[in-house]
């Protein structure tokens, strides 16, 4: 007799436990979480149930998240495979685990192949598909391959402006590609084509940051943007047109006024630059 309640009440128990669980899988995961916390448990991160992973569509989030608070295991779409190059480039060094991954992600969200597409509307609706191109993979894949693969590096970085056509800095790294495969060229005529790309390039990225009278008026900044003022005087330079190299690097010296320079020395070889190209 003793045996037979002790089975009912092993039964009984679980039953109890049977429903409970049926019950709490069917909770949303909002309430799994908050059953788990007044029991103690700690339920798995998953992508439904993190806030950190942003839903609904993460490919209109290109900003980097933690990687170890998205509860990624598998990378399985391309926005988790270029949030997983972020976190191997930035956080392990792991530039070639990086470039993989980066190459995973645009294969997944690709022009050529009809994974991706352009967003030319406003406001953007919440579902896309095929989802929009990201522009973030493809710029950090490409500045990763402007030494290891210039040709690669210049069509990524004109994916870029594809997708954002005012995208800032990315003329000015296509501008910087040629000028390096330009001092890289054997035959002086590939020098010049290359250069004159780069002159191309560095010129387009002015284009996107005018100076003009209004400007001018507002804050005094006769030039702006100084840096790409001394690619230009440098690619002038090694093309012999020294009129323009001078006129650049007096620009570059009238930008650092207000926004100085990462590389200062570059400040006081300027003012010699302008003396040595007016003689």
């Amino acid at each position: 007799m003793k045996k037979r309640n002790r089975l009912l009440l092993i039964l009984f128990v679980m039953f109890v436990l049977a429903a409970g669980l049926t019950a709490f899988s069917r909770m949303r995961p909002q309430e799994q979480q908050s059953a788990s916390a007044a029991t103690g448990q700690q339920s798995p991160v998953t992508r439904e149930n993190n806030p950190n992973y942003p839903t609904p569509n993460p490919f209109y989030f290109e900003g980097k998240i933690p990687y170890e608070l998205t509860g990624i295991d598998t990378p399985q779409n391309a926005w988790e495979y270029a949030e997983r190059g972020m976190y191997k480039q930035d956080d392990l060094e792991d530039l070639d685990g990086a470039i993989a991954d980066y190459r995973t992600s645009i294969s997944m969200n690709s022009l050529q192949n009809g994974t991706c597409q352009l967003v030319t509307t406003s406001p953007v609706p919440s579902t896309m598909s095929p989802p929009p191109c990201m522009f973030t993979v493809r710029s950090r894949l490409a500045y990763l391959l402007m030494e290891r693969d210039p040709a690669a590096a210049i069509s990524l970085f004109q994916e870029v402006l594809q997708i954002d056509p005012l995208r800032l800095e990315i003329n000015s790294l296509i501008g910087e590609t040629y000028a390096e495969e330009g001092d890289n060229a054997k035959d002086q005529a590939t020098k010049q084509q290359l250069y004159q790309k780069a002159v191309e390039a560095f010129k387009a990225e002015l284009s996107l940051s005018p100076v003009t009278p209004q400007s001018v008026q507002m804050t005094g900044d006769e030039a702006n943007n100084a840096d790409v003022h001394w690619q230009l005087a440098d690619v002038y330079e090694k093309l012999g047109q020294n009129a323009n190299a001078k006129s650049e690097f007096d620009l570059y010296l009238k930008a650092t006024k207000w926004h100085s320079d990462t590389y200062p020395w570059r400040i006081a070889l300027a003012g010699k630059k302008i003396e040595e190209l007016g003689q």
